[in-house]
């Protein structure tokens, strides 16, 4: 008799009354929510931090977007005025053509004149060279800021889809918070109930 008192006290033992096993059941939920509640805490740091870099590379970005656009502008001024002063050498060049044939039929080949129309026609091709290498020289910087500036603008457009991204994932990663919060208070309060007994 009390070895099968011994047998059915062990068998009660193994075999929990269905409360305990909603106490059991409860507790492994709150456990897993716990563990739920940490891990989306985790990504959604983890999601602020991608957004403060993304934030600091769009406006380190824009900051040089913004200054290859003042080197375009420089550059476009500086071509400008380069071409103006080409122009203005060639009129010279050409009203020191003008002179040295009029001198020349004038005075002759070898008078103080057609020399000194000389010298300030070679004077005159030489600064209108040194104008047409600035030019060349300009459009270069020209070409490779816009290059730059356009590469800038590339950066800027990753950077925002990737803010956008990183902003909705942190949305995401809040939301599961939220409803881990929820289920958490929610197995709690079974628990609660379960413990109880109702």
């Amino acid at each position: 008799m009390a070895f099968a008192g011994l047998f059915a006290a062990g068998a009660y033992a193994q075999d929990p009354t269905p409360q305990q096993q909603d106490i059991q059941n409860d507790k492994k939920d709150v456990r897993q929510d716990k563990k739920d509640l940490a891990k989306d805490r985790v990504d959604r740091n983890a999601d602020q931090r991608d957004i403060n870099k993304d934030k600091r590379d769009l406006s380190k970005d824009r900051a040089d977007r913004n200054a290859d656009q003042r080197d375009i502008n420089h550059d476009r001024r500086d071509l400008n005025k380069d071409r103006v002063d080409r122009k203005a050498d060639q009129r010279d060049i050409n009203h020191d053509k003008r002179d040295l044939a009029r001198d020349d039929a004038k005075y002759g080949a070898n008078s103080s004149e057609a020399k000194a129309d000389r010298k300030d026609l070679r004077a005159d091709r030489t600064d209108r060279n040194k104008d047409q290498r600035d030019i060349n020289h300009d459009k270069t910087d020209l070409t490779k800021d816009r290059a730059d500036r356009n590469a800038d603008q590339r950066d800027i457009n990753h950077d925002k889809k990737d803010l956008a991204k990183d902003r909705k994932d942190r949305n995401k990663d809040q939301k599961d918070i939220n409803k881990d919060k929820r289920d958490l208070h929610k197995d709690r309060k079974d628990l609660r109930k379960d413990r109880k007994g109702r």
